[in-house]
């Protein structure tokens, strides 16, 4: 593997540029020979936070290893376009797939076109997320929504899920964008946008119920698909719910238990809805989980003050703090795609007998 400095600016009295150089080196030391990057050393890699952890590595001067892991998803990818859901090596540890998972690579690869400008790259991955995205909109139900995954035997679930399909939004709007950089056109996934995008935000009971997840309650916003004072609405009416003030964001808002990947993605749900100073304050949470060796705790359970799980670092942790300082300190040329600043302005497409159909 190669090393670099990083480009990242620092936030400053947040993380400075060297701290976030070392959090990248820490991050380019994970990946593997055949470009997989793992949560931890010696632990399971799934393509969603490896993709996470390939936009931090961007963003930071690793072309090479970014290219090293987009490189392993096209590797890996199955026949039908989707991958399983954890892999450790070479070995498949849950053959689950799942729609959101399935679907990033068209962020990741958007957001590196963005920062590089490395077009060639893009065309030579586009089947793959060509591929990935046919896979995964053969899952959208009538109601816009995507069922959420297919289990080991096949078997698809009935329900969607609320994260899920935003983070799928988001993916669909960027391979969108994506498509017409590389001179081709996919209005049907356009299409499929405005429904999916119609149904995050208009339609949260038809998402299973998982109001307990910090990822539910700010993932609409982080997606875009809701925006403008709806969405400063819904932040505001669970911020006392999932956030501990100092302290940072609950994964799950039944317990203390603090975590530096779901504060940084709210960082960006806040910097979306141009809430840059709430968004500078609960990144500064998150210097709670740095290390010195430019890791994060995944966790930190209150009032204890102990890490969960006890002593666990993970890649996907430090690639969203990455990220966050990107947007606030804009220092990449990818820093705006969580703002929606690179996307064109999506569909609103109500079903057939939705009561806001227009």
């Amino acid at each position: 593997m190669s090393s670099t400095t990083s480009s990242l600016s620092g936030v400053p009295g947040v993380v400075s540029s060297e701290e976030l150089a070392v959090t990248a080196n820490y991050l380019s030391s994970l990946q593997l020979v055949s470009g997989q990057i793992p949560w931890f050393s010696g632990g399971h890699c799934d393509p969603w936070n490896h993709v996470e952890v390939a936009m931090a590595l961007t963003i930071s001067g690793y072309e090479h290893e970014a290219r090293a892991a987009y490189r392993w998803l096209a590797s890996t990818q199955l026949g039908d376009g989707s991958w399983f859901n954890y892999y450790v090596g070479d070995r498949v540890k849950d053959a689950r797939l799942d729609t959101n998972v399935c679907a990033y690579i068209a962020t990741g690869l958007y957001h590196y076109v963005l920062a590089t400008n490395d077009v060639d790259f893009a065309a030579e991955l586009w089947p793959r997320v060509e591929r990935a995205l046919e896979f995964v909109l053969r899952w959208q139900l009538d109601d816009g929504t995507i069922r959420w995954s297919l289990d080991a035997q096949g078997r698809p679930e009935s329900y969607a899920l609320l994260t899920g399909s935003s983070s799928i939004f988001h993916s669909l709007r960027c391979g969108v964008a994506l498509a017409e950089r590389l001179d081709h056109s996919k209005p049907e996934w356009e299409m499929a946008a405005g429904r999916l995008g119609h149904a995050v935000a208009h339609h949260p009971g038809a998402f299973a119920p998982k109001n307990e997840f910090a990822m539910d309650w700010y993932y609409p916003m982080f997606s875009g698909a809701l925006r403008g004072e709806a969405g400063v609405k819904r932040l505001d009416d669970g911020w006392e719910r999932h956030v501990m003030d100092e302290l940072g964001v609950r994964c799950v808002s039944t317990n203390d238990w603090v975590t530096a990947a779901e504060t940084a993605e709210c960082v960006l749900a806040l910097d979306a809805l141009g809430l840059t100073s709430r968004a500078l304050d609960l990144l500064s949470c998150t210097r709670l989980h740095r290390r010195d060796d430019g890791a994060y705790w995944t966790g930190i359970a209150y009032p204890t003050r102990t890490t969960f799980p006890d002593r666990e670092t993970t890649s996907y942790t430090a690639a969203a703090v990455l990220l966050a300082a990107d947007a606030l300190s804009s220092s990449s040329k990818a820093a705006g795609l969580f703002r929606h600043d690179e996307l064109a302005t999506p569909l609103d497409l109500a079903e057939p007998g939705c009561p806001l159909r227009r």
